[in-house]
């Protein structure tokens, strides 16, 4: 019989350690708040690495110091044209702005070069490569109205009308930004509305269980190709990138090129969701919605299309599927059909070379989200736009309030910008697993990836595969994406297209200045190394979709007869409700 005495001894050193660990909690929970949601832990290690080895190399000092004077000494002869976006305006060539900005530009190569120090980690050397380099975006003297000659001509034109409208649409940013979390009615509503201004492509959800709606789309063609096409996309943000304003929407144009096209839309889950995690998503998410398209067709064979982290859950499916067809007296699932074909965008499967995002990914990072997503439950839309918008913080940050507060310019709507604030969030346990196990230990490379209590691995693909990267991508750059080669040896078709993570994707037909290389490797390939690829590839102008549809129709039976959405099917009208749930946070 144990003693009471022991009894309240263990229950006390219990209270005391969740005391304790709350205390830690709170204290981590306002550090990260005072960095960005940053771990301080993990900047100041990186910053210490590099201040003790630069600080132990005076000979290295002393060579970045020749090499910055002498890059001064030919800006400030330099006649040729500006390639700064931040400083083209002709202003700038003008006393004594041009030696302003060409002694922040020589200052900006210093501390840049400086970073280049030997014996750093990697890690480290990226991180404080990134964050000095995002410090000294900040320092540039575009951002300052008394030392941007634009901003000063523009106040003496308009009689200091450009600097009242700047502080209007400073203040009323500044309300917005002031919404109470988790209050919907606090919400602004969106530039352009959902299923009204995008997301238009007429359709029905089919399909709904707690993780998805499945949205089937209205066949615009008398013939389709036999195989449906689900597209799996990124839970990330809303599926709609994918269909947004008729004219540039993938979907219709896939739908008018005489595909049975099916969509994911993905719930944005609450606090009471944070045990949801990678294998729901990949079972109640892709699985199920694979079951869904050949119980609504009747068709044995569909092709998947994956884009970002949705591209990444595919391929994780997609082995699964051919790990079990490829073992003999193991039949698949009847309910799911047979891959006729992978189409990955911009999506990672080896995060070896996980570009940017990666410089947020250590154990003292993960370490602060945990703590963070443990009290709310979840990985709020609004830090996930911050991170990206950090990415890029030249542009989505400091060249944006340069022109709307300095310059008092209204923005131009665009449904993609109206679509980048429609934010989303990430259940707790789900978000855990996918960086731990993919992001920080890359087991879906590495064949440690742990899917239906079974290690799988990539080289279980089977179905033919089509991978885009696209050229600018700080999400998902090509060459990590391009990895997919050294995993899988299956039939490969490889597209680099210009432009960026979502533009690059967007790429319709009659979109200028579009362009995209090709190269198409059979099984039992040897490597080719990205350099080498983009010398042997063949460069086309244009729209990468027109190849994309070419080769899905090729990789497709004969065509059949269209058929309307069965009535008893439809559970609503696309786009659905649960693409419509919104929070603050």
């Amino acid at each position: 019989m144990t003693s009471p005495v022991l009894e309240n001894n263990d229950s006390s050193e219990a209270a005391m350690r969740q005391a304790a660990q709350q205390l830690d909690q709170t204290l981590h929970s306002l550090w990260a708040k005072s960095s960005m949601g940053l771990s301080p832990i993990a900047m100041t290690l990186a910053y210490m690495d590099w201040a003790m080895h630069l600080g132990t190399s005076p000979g290295q000092q002393m060579l970045q110091a020749q090499q910055s004077w002498a890059a001064l000494q030919s800006q400030l002869q330099d006649a040729g044209e500006e390639s700064d976006a931040r400083f083209r305006d002709p202003s700038w060539q003008q006393w004594p702005y041009k030696p302003l900005k060409e002694t922040y530009k020589a200052q900006s190569d210093h501390w840049l070069r400086s970073t280049q120090v030997q014996g750093m980690s990697d890690h480290h050397r990226h991180m404080v490569q990134f964050f000095t380099r995002q410090w000294l975006d900040a320092l540039s003297p575009s951002n300052w109205p008394l030392s941007n000659p634009e901003v000063l001509h523009k106040a003496l034109e308009t009689q200091g009308e450009s600097l009242q409208k700047g502080l209007k649409h400073y203040l009323a940013d500044m309300h917005k930004s002031t919404a109470v979390p988790g209050h919907e009615a606090m919400l602004q509503p969106l530039p352009f509305e959902v299923g009204k201004d995008v997301a238009t492509t007429p359709g029905k959800v089919v399909f709904r269980n707690r993780l998805i709606e499945l949205i089937q789309y209205a066949p615009t063609t008398d013939k389709v190709h036999a195989e449906p096409l689900l597209i799996v996309p990124s839970c990330i943000m809303k599926y709609y990138i994918l269909d947004l304003s008729p004219h540039n929407s993938m979907v219709r144009y896939l739908v008018d090129q005489g595909h049975t096209v099916f969509m994911i839309s993905w719930r944005n889950p609450e606090a009471q969701d944070r045990e949801l995690g990678m294998d729901d998503y990949l079972r109640l998410g892709v699985m199920d919605a694979m079951a869904a398209v050949k119980s609504q067709t009747g068709q044995a064979r569909l092709h998947a299309m994956g884009y970002c982290l949705g591209g990444t859950f595919l391929s994780i499916v997609a082995a699964a599927l051919g790990r079990k067809s490829s073992r003999r007296g193991r039949r698949q699932d009847a309910a799911m059909p047979v891959l006729a074909s992978v189409t990955l965008l911009a999506a990672q499967t080896d995060f070896s070379e996980p570009g940017e995002l990666g410089l947020f990914i250590d154990d003292d990072q993960l370490q602060t989200l945990r703590e963070d997503m443990a009290q709310k439950g979840f990985l709020s839309g609004k830090q996930m736009a911050g991170a990206f918008q950090f990415l890029n913080a030249r542009d989505l940050i400091w060249s944006r309030s340069t022109h709307r507060y300095l310059l008092g310019e209204e923005e131009v709507g665009m449904d993609m910008m109206s679509w980048s604030a429609d934010v989303t969030r990430l259940p707790e346990r789900m978000h855990s697993e996918y960086l731990n196990s993919l992001f920080l230990h890359d087991a879906l490379a590495k064949g440690h990836f742990r899917f239906e209590d079974e290690g799988l691995a990539l080289m279980d693909i089977k179905a033919p595969m089509l991978v885009v990267g696209t050229v600018r991508d700080h999400v998902s750059p090509w060459r990590s994406v391009y990895k997919i080669h050294l995993t899988t040896d299956t039939d490969t078709t490889f597209i680099l297209a210009a432009g960026g993570h979502n533009a690059g994707i967007v790429s319709e037909p009659g979109h200028a200045k579009r362009s995209y290389q090709m190269h198409h490797v059979s099984p039992g390939h040897t490597w080719i190394e990205p350099e080498a690829w983009l010398q042997k590839a063949s460069l086309h102008e244009g729209s990468w979709w027109v190849p994309m549809q070419n080769w899905l129709a090729k990789h497709s039976g004969p065509p059949v007869k269209a058929r309307p959405i069965p009535v008893q099917s439809a559970l609503c009208d696309a786009p659905g409700e649960y693409v419509k749930v919104r929070y603050a946070d």
